[in-house]
Parts: C-alpha cells; sequence; structure tokens
C-alpha cells in the first residue's frame, strides 16, 4: 500500500483529497500548520472513510521538522497544498507570502530531495493566466501574475520545472485549479473561511444562513451577457479526484507536465447566485459595487489534456455545487467547531 504526504491536508481541498486518497487505498500522512484550517476536519474524514490519517503539525519554515517526517515515513510521493492564498493579505504583506510558499517550497523540496522521494502533485491556480485575452484557457496559453499571491504560484512552477530540468528523475505534476466550491455530500467536510470569506461561494452560504446581510458583486459592468465577472467553478469532489489521476499519471515517469482542473464552463456571479437559489430555494441579498481592481473579466479553463492525458472530467454540475455547499453551511452555520484540548 502506498504512502503519500498531503501538505496542507487539513484545510479545504487537502481534507477532501485526503478523504479520496484513503477511499482509494492510500496510506495518508497530512502535515498542516492549521493556520487556517482544523484538525477536527481530519477527524471527520476518519469517520466518513473508517480509515485513519496520521496527522503532524508541522510547518513548512521547520525543516527539521519535515526531516523528521521523511525519517519516520517511507513516501511514495508528496501531494503539496500548504500555503497561503488570500489575494488581499498578499498586497496587504507580500513577504509573508514569499516566505512561506517561495522558501516554504524549497524546503520542501530539499527535504523531498535528501530523502529520494521526488514525485509530487502541485497545488497551482489559475491565477497564472491573469487576465486571460482567450477563453477558453488552454496550458500553453502566456502566463503572468497580478499580484503576490498569483507570483508565488508562478514561480513555484518555473521552481519545479527547473529542478525537473537539472534532476530528470523528479516527476512532478503542477494542476491549475480554477474556482473550487462545494463541500462533501455529506456535509460533514466543506469550506471553512478564517474571517470574511475571501470567495464567492462560502460568502453566498454565510448569507443564506444569516451570518451575513448581503452580498456584495464587484462590478455590474463587465462585456459579459449579464455584466458580471465570468469564472469557472468546479467542485471540490472533481478536484480531488482530479489529484489521485494525477498521481497515477507520475508512476509513467512523465517529467514536468500541467494540467488545467476545470469544467471548460464558464458561469457569471449572477448565474451562480441563481443556481444557488434555484438549488435550495433560499433567495440571496445582493448588491452590485464596483469593480475590484486585478478582477479578469472572464476565466475558464480548456480542460481537453486533462481529459485525454489523465482521463479525468469534471462530473458536478453548478446546482450540486450549491447544493452541497449549502448541506455544508446549514449543518455547520459557524463552521469547525473549535479543536478539542
Amino acid at each position: 500500500m502506498k504512502t503519500i504526504l498531503v501538505t496542507g491536508g487539513a484545510g479545504f481541498i487537502g481534507s477532501h483529497t485526503t478523504l479520496e486518497l484513503l477511499n482509494a487505498g492510500y496510506n495518508v500522512v497530512v502535515m498542516d500548520n492549521l493556520r487556517n484550517s482544523k484538525e477536527e476536519a481530519l477527524r471527520r474524514v476518519e469517520d466518513l472513510t473508517g480509515k485513519s490519517v496520521t496527522f503532524h503539525k508541522v510547518d513548512l519554515l521547520d525543516v527539521e521538522g519535515m526531516t523528521r517526517l521523511f525519517t519516520e515515513y517511507s513516501f511514495d510521493g508528496v501531494i503539496h497544498f500548504a500555503g497561503l492564498k488570500a489575494v488581499g493579505e498578499s498586497v496587504e504583506n507580500p513577504l509573508l507570502y514569499y516566505q512561506n510558499n517561495l522558501i516554504g517550497t524549497i524546503n520542501l523540496c530539499d527535504v523531498m530531495g535528501k530523502a529520494s522521494v521526488k514525485n509530487m502533485v502541485f497545488s497551482s491556480s489559475a491565477t497564472v493566466y491573469g487576465d486571460p485575452q482567450t477563453n477558453p484557457i488552454p496550458e500553453d496559453s502566456p502566463v503572468t501574475f497580478v499580484n503576490p499571491y498569483g507570483f508565488t504560484k508562478l514561480n513555484i512552477e518555473y521552481m519545479l520545472r527547473d529542478l525537473q530540468r537539472a534532476e530528470p528523475e523528479w516527476n512532478i505534476a503542477s494542476l491549475r485549479y480554477f474556482n473550487p466550491v462545494g463541500a462533501h455530500k455529506s456535509g460533514e467536510i466543506g469550506e471553512d473561511p478564517s474571517g470574511i470569506p475571501n470567495n464567492l461561494m462560502p460568502f453566498i452560504t454565510q448569507v443564506a444562513v444569516g451570518k451575513r446581510e448581503k452580498l456584495n458583486v464587484f462590478g455590474g459592468d463587465y462585456p459579459t451577457p449579464d455584466g458580471t465577472a465570468i469564472r469557472d467553478y468546479i467542485h471540490v469532489v472533481d478536484l480531488s479526484v482530479g489529484h489521485l489521476k494525477a498521481l497515477e499519471k507520475l508512476e509513467t515517469d512523465p517529467g514536468m507536465v500541467t494540467y488545467n482542473l476545470g469544467t471548460g464552463k464558464g458561469s457569471s456571479v449572477l448565474d451562480l447566485i441563481k443556481a444557488f437559489e434555484k438549488a435550495t430555494g433560499i433567495e440571496i441579498n445582493y448588491e452590485i459595487t464596483d469593480r475590484r481592481p486585478g478582477d479578469a473579466v472572464q476565466c475558464y479553463a480548456d480542460p481537453t489534456k486533462a481529459e485525454n492525458e489523465l482521463g479525468w472530467r469534471a462530473e458536478r454540475d453548478l446546482e450540486t455545487m450549491c447544493r452541497d455547499a449549502w448541506n455544508w453551511q446549514k449543518k455547520n452555520p459557524d463552521g469547525f467547531p473549535s479543536d478539542r484540548v
């Protein structure tokens, strides 16, 4: 049975991927500093799967802690989620993002290399496409960045590419996510943002549950059918399955490969609100306000490469994403409870 280290495995996407790994028969060790996550998510994953997760509270900047992990376990690969991801925070505190995301990943790769563990699935982002000029977006589209968070994702990709070129025994899959939403159908695990949500779906669900008065829709004058920005929303479970497919791909010694994980369909902000209202029967109070600086007009994936090379495609539609996200929120109106002592 193969053993996989999941960094950031207690987070939103990490916990769902840990669940899929366990169900697929992998042994899973999770490393997380719990800065933006709770260990309770992993306890619930264990309850849902009937299998155990080994957890270690270790930070990417703790080289000694990571070294101990790689000494204690014989990992067959690493899925690397750990990182800070709030765009606004990255603008306000760029050095924090450069230190945590860039230096942290350098530390991880160094420890992996010394332990001869050279298979990695990296959690990248569609932010590397900036404000794309054409849609849908294939993987060979021009890349750029518009904020420090995007800078870290793009430069980690460059770093991993250079590492693989220098040491061809490395096999790395960089997965560019579009807009992950939804939750496990049980409602036991889901997106649990700290403070005011940065993403659209948890803001919608918090309005629906009564935690927030209204949703601000940033921009109603975009050159789109309804004037609001268009994104590619993908169910977190579909996204998680993509990581298992990427792990399987690494077994073929592909070197460095990059895949979009998205549905290939663009949905506007108002489309998502309407889908949520239809799926739940709850009306969302929203107000259209000024655009946010740096927001792209539209951004949605061409997922053809992932389908052809990984045998993966997104299966869950917008209403399912909304229904599952609401199921999580209504069962957990305040998110996960604080971790038990």
